[in-house]
C-alpha cells in the first residue's frame, strides 16, 4: 500500500469537522509549507473550480511554476493537486505523504484536512511560486482558509449544504465571505443582492478591498459555442477591452472567468493581454458541459449538482441546441436538493432516466427508486451503464445528457471510454 493510501485510507472521505486548528497544527509541525508560495483563494457555490483553473492557466502561461488545488476529483485523487498543469507526480506525493504520516499519527484531522496539508506540502517541495486554491466547502472554516493569500475571489452564492452553511443566502454568503482578509483584494462575481450585501459588509469589517464584476470590470459581447465561450473583458487594468476565449461552454463561464481575471488584475504582476488570451485558451476542466461525439450519437456530461448548476446546464443546452431529443441520465448524492434539480429538468420537457453512481459513498447514496416513485414519467434503471444504454435508446439520434455529481460524470466518461 502506498504512503498516500495509508495516509488517506484511515480517514472516511465524508467526515466533516468545522475548524482550522487541526490543519494549522499539522502545517506548523511541517514548518508551514503554505507560506512557501503565493496564493489566490477561490470560493463560491458554482464556478470556483473553473475560475481557479483559469487563474492557474494564466499564471502558468506567464512563466511561473504553478499549483492548482481543487476538489472533488473525477477519476483519481492526484487530480486535486496539480503542479504546472499536471497532476503531481507519484514520487512527489509519496515523499510528502511519508513526511505527513510521521507527524499526523494521533491527529483527528479529516480526509480533506490531511489532503489539503499534503497539497500545500507538495507545492512547497515542487517549488511552486503561485497557486490557485479552491475552497472545499463554505469558506470561513474550510481547511484551505489557513492561507494568507494575495487575492481572493468569490464566483457565486446560492443555497447549498444548508445543514452546514445555513438556510438563507445571507448565511451562506457569510460563510463564503469568511475567506476575506485584511488588505487582501477580493473579487466578486455576480451575486444576488442579499448575498452581495453580506459580502460587502464582511469586506468592510475586515478591511478587504472589494472589486466587483459589473462595477470595477465588465464582461460583454458573450458568444457561446460548442468549442467554448468568447467575451470581451474590460477593467481599469485593461480599459481598451480584452477579447478572450475559454474552452468552457456556457454564458456562466464568461462570468466565472471574468471573476478570475478581476482577481488576476489585483495581483502585483503585469500580465500581457496576449498571455491572458493564450493562457485561457489552454484551460482544460473536464466535466463542465463536455460534449462528446461517438458512433452512438452526441453525449453531454456536466457535474451540475445543485439547482443553480442545473439551471446553467439547461441554459447552455438551449443556447447550443445539440441534436434533439435530449434525454437526461440523472444520479445525485442524497444530501443534494434533488427534487428542485429534477423538477427543473422535467419542467423543461426533458425525458429522465434515474440511476445510481456505484462510486457514490454509501452514506451519501440517494434512492433513485424512491425518486422514481415521487416523479411519474421518469424511467428507473439502477445500473449507470445500463442507464446510458436506455437513454441512448430513448434519444435515438438525439443527445444523452449526464448530470448530478462528479461520481456520475466520472463513471459515465469511463463507460463511454472517454476517461482521463
Amino acid at each position: 500500500m502506498s504512503a498516500v493510501e495509508r495516509l488517506l485510507g484511515s480517514r472516511p472521505l465524508t467526515t466533516m469537522r468545522w475548524g482550522l486548528d487541526r490543519t494549522r497544527d499539522l502545517l506548523a509541525v511541517l514548518d508551514h509549507p503554505e507560506t512557501a508560495f503565493r496564493a489566490i483563494h477561490v470560493g463560491g457555490t458554482n464556478g470556483k473550480g473553473s475560475a481557479a483553473a483559469s487563474i492557474e492557466a494564466v499564471l502558468r502561461e506567464s512563466g511561473h511554476v504553478t499549483g492548482l488545488y481543487t476538489s472533488p476529483h473525477l477519476f483519481r485523487v492526484e487530480e486535486r493537486i496539480r503542479v504546472s498543469g499536471r497532476p503531481a507526480s507519484a514520487d512527489l506525493l509519496e515523499s510528502c505523504a511519508e513526511r505527513l504520516l510521521r507527524v499526523s499519527e494521533g491527529s483527528s484531522a479529516t480526509y480533506f484536512e490531511v489532503l489539503t496539508v499534503l497539497g500545500f506540502l507538495a507545492f512547497a517541495e515542487a517549488g511552486v511560486e503561485w497557486a490557485a486554491v479552491e475552497v472545499g466547502l463554505g469558506g470561513r472554516l474550510d481547511a484551505t482558509n489557513v492561507l494568507s493569500p494575495e487575492a481572493c475571489a468569490l464566483t457565486s452564492v446560492a443555497l447549498e449544504h444548508t445543514a452546514w452553511l445555513g438556510d438563507t443566502l445571507s448565511e451562506v454568503a457569510g460563510e463564503k465571505a469568511g475567506i476575506f482578509k485584511a488588505g487582501v483584494p477580493a473579487a466578486l462575481g455576480p451575486l444576488p443582492d442579499e448575498a452581495l450585501g453580506v459580502a460587502e459588509a464582511r469586506a468592510r469589517k475586515v478591511g478587504a478591498p472589494l472589486l466587483r464584476l459589473g462595477r470595477d470590470a465588465t464582461v460583454g459581447d458573450v458568444m457561446v459555442e460548442r468549442a467554448g465561450t468568447s467575451f470581451v473583458y474590460t477593467s481599469a487594468a485593461r480599459p481598451g477591452g480584452l477579447g478572450v476565449r475559454v474552452p468552457l461552454p456556457g454564458i456562466h463561464q464568461a462570468f466565472n472567468v471574468g471573476t478570475a481575471l478581476l482577481a488576476l488584475d489585483a495581483l502585483p504582476l503585469r500580465i500581457s493581454d496576449e498571455t491572458v488570451r493564450s493562457g485561457l485558451a489552454g484551460v482544460r476542466w473536464r466535466g463542465r458541459f463536455e460534449m462528446l461525439e461517438g458512433p452512438g450519437g452526441t453525449c453531454v456530461v456536466d457535474v451540475a449538482h445543485n439547482p443553480a448548476g442545473v439551471a446553467a446546464l439547461l441554459d447552455t443546452l438551449r443556447r447550443l441546441a445539440p441534436p434533439r431529443p435530449w434525454v437526461v441520465v440523472f444520479a445525485v448524492l442524497s444530501d443534494k436538493d434533488w427534487r428542485s434539480m429534477l423538477g427543473a429538468v422535467l419542467d423543461a420537457g426533458l425525458q429522465v432516466v434515474l440511476t445510481q453512481a456505484a462510486s457514490a459513498p454509501s452514506e451519501r447514496r440517494w434512492d433513485p427508486a424512491a425518486a422514481h416513485g415521487e416523479t411519474p414519467g421518469t424511467t428507473l434503471v439502477p445500473e449507470l451503464e445500463e442507464a446510458l444504454g436506455r437513454a441512448r435508446e430513448l434519444a435515438g439520434p438525439g443527445t444523452v445528457v449526464v448530470a448530478g455529481s462528479c461520481h456520475t460524470v466520472a463513471e459515465a466518461l469511463e463507460a463511454l471510454d472517454a476517461g482521463d
